[in-house]
């Protein structure tokens, strides 16, 4: 599928500045799978897709988990991560997009998980670094991403990590395991 063509599939499912958002993750997902030698046109297509169910009904999102038996651990955490599985099944069945791992870059974009795929790190860190965020700790990971993808991914999801214990939010587990592996495997090279 062309960029042109996805484009036009997402931009009526969401707003403006979700489409902007949607953008920016595009160019810095390229720009990332070019400097680590990852799939730019995967890149590309999973960015343009991770956010595809962003503003589908909560009873809906609710449903589909259900439905297709997806973790039933997501229903008692926060809703802004029903988002990306229920993305991923989507793009599937109403987009017709069947490649395994552009889907599971739109399924992990938000929790992460334990032995992460090249391209779910630069959909991932795409998503947090893109030129469109503010918020305090994103110009440090933006740094690190031009050096080291394991590192910045890893700090993007201490940081994530941090806001969420500073509001005494739970942790989905997969972020919680995704985070300790890429520690785990990043001693294990030094």
């Amino acid at each position: 599928m062309n960029r042109e063509k996805a484009l036009q599939i997402i931009k009526d499912k969401m707003t403006e500045h979700r489409y902007i958002h949607t953008l920016g993750v595009m160019e810095t997902a390229i720009s990332l799978a070019e400097r680590y030698d990852g799939d730019p046109e995967k890149a590309e297509i999973a960015a343009i897709f991770h956010d595809y169910a962003k503003f589908r009904p909560k009873d809906e999102m609710k449903q589909i988990i259900i439905e297709q038996n997806m973790s039933k651990e997501l229903l008692s955490h926060h809703m802004e991560l029903w988002h990306a599985p229920v993305g991923a099944y989507l793009v599937r069945t109403e987009v017709g997009i069947e490649d395994e791992e552009v889907l599971n870059a739109i399924k992990y974009h938000t929790s992460g998980r334990t032995q992460m795929t090249l391209l779910e790190k630069i959909i991932y860190l795409a998503d947090y670094i893109e030129p469109n965020r503010h918020f305090s700790g994103v110009e440090e990971v933006r740094e690190m991403a031009q050096n080291n993808l394991d590192d910045a991914v890893k700090q993007a999801m201490k940081n994530t990590i941090q806001f969420l214990m500073k509001k005494n939010q739970p942790i989905f587990p997969d972020t919680f395991h995704a985070y300790n592996d890429l520690v785990m495997n990043g001693k294990k090279e030094e």
